[in-house]
């Protein structure tokens, strides 16, 4: 069996998982980084992640020649049907100018999209579940930053995707349009004290000349409700283009359902150097409601339910405690005859 049907093979068996996903009360945003939580936004939630960054891209060997533009990287996210699945597409607008450092100096001014995707994310494993224990303790800091082993097992979530490339695309290899497929496995951890490591693994573009693989490593932390800062890892390999980038930045929370966001991303090489700047934002239109459960009602249903019947236990206990009085009063007749 080839690797990429191997891929597709162990991607077909965890689809099939019974999995479970965690809708939030404000905005899972997968900026200000590349990389894809493992928990989808909700069902019926819609959400828009967009980020206008600045391009400056220097090579100091032959063939040298310097990068300088601007583009915007976006997002539409969807969740459908199930609270595990979420619909989206992605996608990179660049405009820029190429100038080659030579004798004959010339500029090749490019704008085009780097790739656009529409794919499908599912979660098919989530460690936190019901788990009782993630409750925070009221009356204990201590417990509540204290290591838990159970953060080791990460949630898991696998995508399928399609990109599409149009012909004669200066930004991806030549002769490469339609089509292609695009995998990925995405995990994520949630420790105590507000960090979070979110892993991705990623064979884009397959069966074409620029298939390549990548790597993504996140770390984000939240010092409070408001704000978090995150430090991040990428790897790209393939024939066409291979790089490793690094970025730091952070966001800030500014209601319920929108963030404000920002990165720095550069690279250690001369093939070329790489350093972008990013401001981003991410909003999200939240109609998502509880699911109905066993009986029939839904969660605020249920709530009213058990607040009726503990009403009618109270009741009930005080009508026994009625009957405990009379029978002692009848008591106390009978025994003075």
């Amino acid at each position: 069996m080839s690797p990429h049907k191997s891929i597709l093979f162990f991607l077909l068996v965890f689809i099939t998982t019974q999995g479970f996903c965690q809708y939030t009360d404000v905005i899972n945003s997968n900026r200000p980084g590349v990389s894809r939580s493992a928990f989808s936004v909700g069902t019926n939630v819609a959400q828009i992640e967009v980020g206008p960054y600045i391009v400056n891209e220097k090579r100091t060997p032959a063939p040298a020649y310097e990068v300088s533009g601007f583009g915007i990287d976006f997002a539409a996210r969807y969740g459908l049907l199930f609270e595990q699945l979420e619909l989206n597409i992605e996608g990179a607008f660049q405009n820029d100018k190429k100038t080659f450092n030579s004798t004959f100096a010339n500029e090749d001014k490019r704008a085009n999209f780097k790739y656009v995707t529409l794919g499908a994310k599912y979660l098919v494993f989530d460690p936190y579940k019901n788990a009782e224990d993630e409750k925070p303790n009221l009356y204990s800091w201590k417990a509540n930053h204290r290591f838990k082993w159970k953060s080791l097992i990460p949630a898991i979530s696998v995508y399928a995707g399609a990109n599409f490339d149009t012909k004669d695309n200066p930004y991806i290899a030549p002769e490469i349009e339609g089509f292609s497929p695009k995998i990925m496995i995405a995990t994520q951890n949630n420790f105590s004290g507000g960090w979070v490591f979110v892993l991705n693994l990623i064979k884009d573009r397959i069966g074409t000349d620029q298939s390549d693989f990548q790597y993504i490593l996140t770390l984000t932390h939240s010092f409070n409700p408001k704000w978090v800062i995150f430090g991040e890892a990428q790897g790209i390999q393939s024939d066409f283009y291979a790089d490793n980038l690094f970025r730091f930045g952070g966001a800030y929370l500014l209601g319920k359902d929108f963030q404000l966001d920002t990165a720095l991303t550069f690279n250690t090489k001369d093939t070329p150097s790489v350093f972008n700047v990013t401001l981003g934002a991410s909003y999200r239109l939240d109609f998502h409601k509880d699911k109905e459960v066993d009986n029939g009602t839904s969660a605020e249903d249920e709530g009213k339910r058990r607040s009726n019947k503990k009403g009618k236990k109270k009741k009930k206990d005080d009508q026994d405690t009625d009957d405990v009085i009379k029978k002692g009063k009848k008591d106390d007749i009978d025994f003075g005859n």
